[in-house]
């Protein structure tokens, strides 16, 4: 089945990837790995914003670690011109704005875990970190950027 098929299933479509905010590449591809620059949560065309613990709770930073991992997949899209050429999902690094007092950046990174899981199965399994950070860019709730295996 072409992933394709498969977010149609699971009722994703996907947005125009985002443009880059300053001086970098949303891709770069090296060595057999794509490496996807930190993307930013929108929903209905709106950045999430805030910061987890403090004006916003941690079941809408996981939607918003979501929406990244679907920012994401577009970015990867575009950059391969197929979703079929992922090998593997290697390494989401997920950083989450949140208050000090709050410690579940691995639940909201789950988000986009599981969305990766969801869309490529076994191969969306990958290493990860989940880092709280006081603030992201245009005050984003999450970022996350990604290393891709790529199909020869």
């Amino acid at each position: 089945m072409s992933i394709d098929t498969r977010l149609a299933e699971l009722g994703i479509t996907l947005p125009e990837p985002a443009a880059p905010v300053a001086a970098y590449v949303p891709a770069v591809e090296a060595n057999g790995l794509l490496h996807i620059s930190g993307q930013l949560p929108f929903r209905d065309g709106q950045l999430m914003t805030g910061r987890c613990g403090e004006d916003q709770d941690e079941t809408y930073a996981q939607l918003a670690a979501e929406r990244c991992g679907v920012m994401l997949l577009a970015q990867i899209k575009k950059a391969l011109g197929s979703l079929d050429r992922v090998e593997r999902i290697v390494k989401l690094g997920v950083f989450i704005s949140s208050s000090a007092h709050f410690t579940a950046q691995p639940k909201v990174a789950n988000g986009a875990s599981e969305l990766m899981q969801a869309v490529f199965g076994e191969a969306g399994r990958h290493a990860r970190s989940a880092v709280g950070v006081p603030v992201l860019p245009l005050n984003a709730i999450v970022e996350i950027d990604a290393v891709v295996a790529v199909k020869a």
